[in-house]
């Protein structure tokens, strides 16, 4: 209804601030509903206009209430979200010009008034989206359910009447009449109380009927009251009771007898109960009556209010009055509800949480690997059924307990997997507490109860802790004893293995020489054939002898322990580009074009330098290898921080061949040759054991094509601290 463009608060089309659009095809109220709805909201506002001019206080042309401003915004609220609202707003001002000349207003007069009517609907909406945009966007005409949308409502009206004031007393002095302060501050009390009485009473209203329809039948109000009555305790239906018995007695006794006390205010007292024991809804609707019963008295000269001699003063502290039984009632009424929300709300989320809880320790129970929290002193915080299991082993039968020290390397006996002992400033969990994530580093266990020693592999995270918290550390291990012990036979046998093949190999190489040599010594030169074969000889005993290599290093990146220190990247760069360089003089590849190369900053890593070495040595080599015939390689290497805080991306990017489209991801599967038809040698193993050292390290590898020609691997790393 009100939209808060340039046009005006009540015209075009509109949906407020932050508001979603209402039923209806487009956004809108169907043209039909609409003018229902418009019919039967001015029947309501013409009945309580005539109403409020009923009660003009006598010498001015004010009326002590004016329902018809609650009604306006009830009515105007409604249709907010209506195709069009020229007709509400014809129908307002035909009923406000229409009611006003009837009760003996002239027309001069009646125009003022439409005109302030309107504008304070208009800025109402106004103040009303703007300042509480989650009742604006609710269904229906709102809605009232916190306190804060009540100071919200109270605020809005009041900026509303403020600005109907402001055009009714501009009108007046236009057309000659007296403007009275106190006739204006009589406009502002009794426009605020209509507004937040009789609209916090709509907004409630509708709320219910929203829930429960008002027409008769199954689901309706009226079976929601009567089943909420029947079920209600004996004790609850007394007290409702009671409540209004006590209000009936106690105004009746402060306005209707002529006792010449003012026992106004201290009614507030049931105001007060009403709030804190009764449904809002009831308690909206009890004030109301209340304060109807308050001016009805104080109208017909009853009452404490009635024995002030100025009309004017006795209407403004009336409606004072009534302001602050609605003011009261309602705060004190929706405060209980918000807490009773909040209330069910913790106790579902401690329920949740105790759920989360007891299904937590249960997992953490469940896991094989031993659990422990750590805190900064070295006390255990925490530990799984599996972590009691390994420590009891580990030690005495006196292991420590949750909450007592227990990270002793005397009592453990905790060694570096090469056996020199472990500084206490060495150990994972201190490690962690400094920031560094610990992944699967191996930890040698040896000590009385356990002198033939066992391995384990350690992951150690820092929990994060509030400001001023307790620093505290998870720490999770296994024992891993059976696995390195088959690792490192398995290491020792590829390196037999390796050896015992290579030793054939040799002898292979030793007699090809010796043929080559018989074959050039032969008068009149050897056959092509001979020659031929003898080069054929050769170049397999060559690539036997790298694809033993390639096997033997495959099986150590995947088995090897892995020694993370930190590494100068740069360093290990320069040392990769000159060891390759001896290496092809010393094979007599020196004809070769040397490759220019390009090295950028790079850092430190914190990864296993023999490692680290194999896979740059992979890289630079195939951007060395994979290159047209007769080209110049071209290698640059760089590196930056990765995406992930505490890691690093390094780059190789080269001016090669590339790599077939669609075979990107496929390079780093064992045994996959991309130019295998080419003329390139190679096992296929290169870039696969490029993947197992920088997964082993925790990072991710991979590659793309190079702007203008060439490929660009590109790796992760963590960070040196």
């Amino acid at each position: 209804m009100a939209s808060h463009t340039a046009a005006g608060p009540l015209a075009g089309r509109g949906t407020g601030p932050d508001r979603t659009p209402g039923p209806g095809p487009a956004g809108g109220v169907p043209p039909g509903a609409a003018l229902r709805r418009t019919a039967v909201f001015a029947a309501l506002y013409l009945a309580a206009t005539l109403a409020g001019r009923m009660t003009l206080i006598e010498g001015t042309t004010l009326s002590l209430v004016w329902p018809a401003a609650g009604v306006s915004v009830l009515w105007f609220l409604a249709q907010r979200h209506a195709r069009t609202r020229w007709p509400d707003v014809a129908a307002f001002a035909v009923c406000t010009l229409a009611a006003n000349v009837w009760t003996g207003a002239s027309p001069a007069l009646a125009a003022c008034f439409a005109a302030a009517n309107l504008a304070q609907v208009g800025a109402f909406l106004i103040l009303f989206g703007r300042l509480s945009p989650e009742s604006w966007a609710a269904e229906g005409l709102g809605e009232l359910v916190r306190v804060r949308q009540l100071w919200r409502l109270l605020q809005a009206a009041a900026g509303a009447t403020l600005c109907g004031a402001a055009v009714v007393s501009a009108g007046l002095w236009l057309i000659g009449a007296q403007v009275s302060w106190l006739g204006t501050s009589v406009w502002i009390a009794r426009n605020i109380v209509s507004i937040v009485l009789i609209g916090g009473v709509g907004l409630r209203l509708a709320a219910l009927f929203r829930v429960h329809p008002l027409r008769p039948g199954p689901g309706s109000a009226w079976s929601a009251a009567r089943d909420a009555l029947r079920t209600a305790p004996r004790w609850r239906k007394a007290e409702y009771a009671a409540l209004v018995l006590a209000s009936a007695t106690a105004y009746v006794v402060a306005f209707g007898l002529n006792h010449g006390l003012p026992l106004a205010f201290p009614l507030l007292v049931v105001t007060v109960w009403a709030g804190l024991r009764f449904n809002t809804t009831f308690v909206v609707l009890h004030d109301l009556l209340v304060g109807a019963t308050a001016i009805l008295f104080t109208l017909y000269g009853h009452g404490p209010f009635a024995t002030i001699g100025s009309p004017p003063v006795r209407a403004f502290v009336a409606q004072a009055f009534v302001a602050m039984v609605a003011v009261v009632g309602l705060a004190l009424a929706l405060g209980r509800d918000e807490r009773d929300a909040l209330l069910r709300q913790l106790a579902a989320a401690e329920e949740s949480a105790s759920a989360q809880a007891g299904l937590l320790a249960t997992i953490v129970d469940a896991m094989h690997d031993g659990l422990v929290v750590i805190d900064s002193a070295g006390r255990f915080l925490m530990r799984n059924r599996a972590a009691a299991d390994l420590l009891d082993d580990l030690g005495p039968p006196s292991a420590p307990a949750p909450g007592t020290a227990g990270v002793d390397v005397g009592h453990f006996g905790l060694f570096h997997p090469d056996g020199t002992p472990m500084d206490e400033a060495e150990l994972p969990y201190r490690h962690a507490l400094a920031g560094r994530e610990i992944r699967a580093v191996d930890l040698l266990v040896r000590n009385r109860a356990m002198p033939e020693g066992r391995m384990f592999s350690v992951s150690a995270t820092r929990l994060p802790t509030e400001a001023g918290g307790e620093a505290a550390v998870v720490v999770v291990f296994h024992d891993v004893t059976a696995e390195r012990r088959d690792r490192d036979e398995l290491a020792a046998f590829a390196g037999v293995v390796a050896h015992d093949l290579r030793n054939p190999l040799s002898a292979v190489d030793g007699w090809i020489d010796v043929l080559d040599e018989t074959v050039e010594a032969v008068p009149g030169g050897a056959p092509d054939m001979a020659v031929e074969s003898i080069a054929r000889i050769r170049h397999a005993s060559a690539r036997m002898r790298n694809l033993i290599n390639d096997l033997l290093t495959h099986s150590v990146s995947r088995a090897a322990a892995l020694s993370p220190v930190p590494v100068d990247l740069g360093e290990t760069v320069r040392e990769v580009i000159a060891t390759r360089g001896g290496d092809d003089a010393a094979a007599g590849r020196e004809r070769r074009p040397r490759p220019r190369l390009h090295v950028g900053d790079l850092p430190r890593v914190q990864a296993d330098p023999v490692l680290l070495r194999q896979l740059l040595d992979n890289l630079i080599g195939n951007a060395t290898k994979y290159v047209a015939p007769g080209a110049v390689p071209e290698i640059t290497v760089t590196a930056g921080p990765a995406e992930e805080e505490g890691w690093v991306r390094v780059e190789v990017a080269d001016r090669g061949i590339g790599i077939p489209p669609g075979q990107h991801e496929a390079v780093f599967e064992n045994f996959h040759r991309a130019h295998h038809i080419a003329g390139y040698t190679g096992s296929g193993l290169g870039l696969a054991i490029c993947k197992r050292i920088v997964e082993r390290h925790g990072g991710t590898i991979g590659a793309r094509d190079n702007p203008g020609g060439g490929t660009r691997f590109h790796f992760t790393l963590p960070a040196a601290p």
